[in-house]
């Protein structure tokens, strides 16, 4: 059973890459992370095993589809329910599905269907997981470590996304997809005793005529209607949804296509995945040690600006180190702009909304990017990669504009530090 929630003295409050609290919820979200990643190997691989090639691209696909259509429901549970208590049941369910996916492989080759099957599951899952995690850090530390603990997770993220592969990778060549599956599961068992230690805080709400909970699809409709209308999260929400949509399918596809057409080569493509990759590393660990920069909104319109400058810039890169280079500085301010736009986003949602807020944008990012890809893909094949990486820009820059005109966002400022918190 877990943890009464517990009051957490706000004039006590240690900062967040010092408080053990939080550092035990990083190290919780972090090994789940892990898992997460050795999970995808083991399946990537299991499928390879299992069928051909474009069954290796249904079944990686097969998760995505639950995920998208739960994910606004994840963040109705995460607002009705204490959100740690969602994140354990959910890595609970995963860690037993992924086990029990062990077990099965260790004793038969998988078939495709349980495969499918399997993936399915977990993305409903993680439509409850991912929600639950976004409502979590105010529940952990007080107003003004959010940006701080923001970054601490973008930080955990680029980590898992190194360590993972490699983990799986080896565990693959040691004893196969049931070890790599195996591995995977006991990580994720490693965040449950972790989670359970962790301390929360009730939060507040600002609203004390808000309504009693009702239906399923009323909370929903009301989550919507409460980001349209927030002056601030609403334009926030609609400059992260153009982002992705500019931004991230031409660095997903678009540099795959570019390379090709330079010729640079695999090493080559591995080189500015890592550039890009290390600049947003940077980004997160500048405001996970800054802990607040002044003018929050005009320092995130900027840094986008200078994102979509650098985007549309590389497919204009004559050498492969100078197109390296504009991957580090996209990534740098690619890093700094979403972590400055999602701990606005924390601050400013009532704590009552705070789940579905998190799904809306979380659904951005699973649901609305993806939908680029193919459209990227078709225009680079028929114009060159130089044209469409310059209107992808642009397009992105739109996002600049919105933020721009929101007098909210131009004036949004992070938390400053209570008095009695030293660093």
């Amino acid at each position: 059973m877990a943890a009464p929630e517990t009051v957490l003295p706000e004039h006590a409050a240690a900062p967040a890459h010092r408080d053990g609290n939080v550092l035990r919820w990083l190290t919780a979200y972090t090994v789940s992370l892990i898992g997460d990643s050795v999970y995808f190997v083991a399946l990537a691989w299991s499928a390879q095993k299992a069928a051909g090639p474009t069954e290796v691209g249904l079944v990686m696909a097969a998760g995505a589809v639950p995920r998208a259509l739960l994910m606004l429901g994840g963040g109705v549970v995460a607002d009705r329910f204490d959100p740690r208590r969602v994140i354990l049941g959910s890595d609970t369910l995963r860690c037993l599905l992924i086990l029990a996916v062990a077990a099965g492989v260790a004793l038969t080759a998988p078939a495709l269907w349980i495969l499918v099957a399997v993936a399915l599951v977990f993305g409903a899952v993680d439509a409850l997981f991912v929600p639950a995690v976004g409502a979590l850090p105010p529940r952990i530390t007080t107003p003004d470590q959010l940006a701080r603990v923001t970054g601490m997770r973008s930080l955990s993220m680029r980590l898992s996304q190194i360590a993972g592969p490699p983990i799986g990778g080896l565990a693959m060549g040691l004893g196969g997809p049931a070890a790599a599956f195996t591995v995977a599961g006991l990580l994720i068992a490693l965040s449950l005793p972790l989670l359970l230690t962790t301390r929360i805080r009730p939060l507040g709400t600002s609203d004390a005529k808000r309504p009693e909970p009702g239906t399923a699809r009323r909370d929903l409709l009301d989550g919507l209607r409460y980001i349209r209308r927030h002056r601030l999260i609403g334009p926030l929400v609609a400059v992260g949804a153009v982002c992705e949509l500019g931004l991230v399918s031409t660095l997903n596809v678009g540099l795959v296509l570019l390379n090709a057409e330079r010729g640079w080569g695999p090493s080559g493509y591995g080189w500015i995945i890592g550039g890009f990759g290390s600049g947003a590393a940077a980004g997160a660990a500048l405001l996970a040690d800054a802990g607040r920069l002044p003018r929050a909104g005009l320092v995130m319109a900027g840094t986008l600006l200078m994102a979509c400058v650098g985007a549309a810039s590389i497919a204009l890169a004559p050498t492969l180190w100078l197109a390296v280079v504009l991957a580090v500085a996209v990534g740098l301010c690619a890093g700094v702009f979403g972590s400055l736009d999602s701990t606005l986003i924390q601050t400013a949602a009532d704590p009552a909304y705070l789940g579905r807020v998190t799904s809306v944008v979380m659904l951005t990012m699973v649901g609305l990017a993806p939908l680029g890809y193919p459209l990227v893909g078709a225009a680079i094949g028929a114009w060159g990669a130089a044209p469409v990486f310059a209107a992808c820009g642009g397009f992105a820059g739109l996002g600049v504009a919105v933020a721009l005109a929101s007098d909210a966002v131009r004036h949004a400022e992070l938390p400053r530090r209570r008095p009695g918190v030293t660093i």
